[in-house]
């Protein structure tokens, strides 16, 4: 590599580092001045469907932008919003709304990490954590891989977001596979917010207290998953 060269890598690095610190600084913004407001309101269903009343014809134009958001900025959490929406919009239109802010959402992460690679992901996920999910490279299983990374509950879905794309995997194929796979999961918080609406509490009680139990085993099998891939990266034999 000749001088001019080595300025010219050096100057993209910069530029990529200086890219992924102000996406960084711009979501931690966004997540307190915006997202946190946000959750606060969609963790009171009556007062979020207000809201979205006031806004009239804008309102699902509004929270569709607003999923988007949440997908993008991994930090929102999304479970109380996916709720409000099914108070707010009815169980099946709040499904839809959710599915298709998710995609866009995760269109626009994919872009980000192909187009400022690695600095981007470990501005949410340590390098310790990138190196756990070494196991998802496998080109062969990927689309497998990821299908079930995003349908068990209680999987970072949205971090993962970010490090799907250092895979080989399409733009094209992880929407239609992390589409499909996220579909359960959303389909749980909006019908319980559109049992809330009608005053269901038992029902809304159980399928809460099913998702959180569902939630909490995934995140075992998912924890499982992740070590038995250290465990064939580091050439030791899983154990049982």
């Amino acid at each position: 590599m000749n001088e001019q060269e080595e300025k010219n890598y050096r100057l993209r690095r910069l530029c990529v580092i200086g890219g992924s610190l102000a996406i960084l600084t711009l979501f931690i913004w966004i997540t307190i001045r915006v997202g946190k407001p946000l959750v606060q309101l969609a963790s009171e269903p009556a007062r979020f469907d207000a809201w979205i009343d006031e806004r009239g014809a804008w309102g699902r134009i509004i929270f569709l932008a607003i999923q988007v958001l949440q997908v993008v900025v991994a930090m929102i959490p999304g479970e109380v919003l996916e709720i409000g929406s099914g108070y707010a919009f009815g169980a099946w239109e709040a499904t839809l709304l959710c599915a298709v802010g998710a995609a866009i959402g995760s269109a626009i992460i994919f872009a980000l990490t192909r187009w400022l690679g690695v600095k981007l992901v470990e501005s949410f996920i340590s390098r310790e954590k990138i190196a756990q999910l070494h196991w998802m490279r496998n080109v062969d299983k990927l689309n497998n891989l990821i299908f079930w990374v995003f349908f068990i509950p209680g999987t970072p879905k949205d971090l993962l977001t970010y490090f799907v794309g250092l895979t080989p995997i399409s733009l094209r194929n992880f929407l239609i596979i992390s589409t499909l796979a996220r579909i359960p999961s959303i389909v749980s918080s909006t019908f319980g917010g559109h049992a809330l609406r009608e005053q269901n509490y038992l029902l809304a009680a159980t399928i809460f207290v099913g998702t959180g139990v569902v939630s909490f085993l995934g995140k075992c099998i998912y924890d499982r998953i992740v070590k038995r891939g250290q465990q064939k990266k580091q050439g030791a034999p899983p154990k049982e």
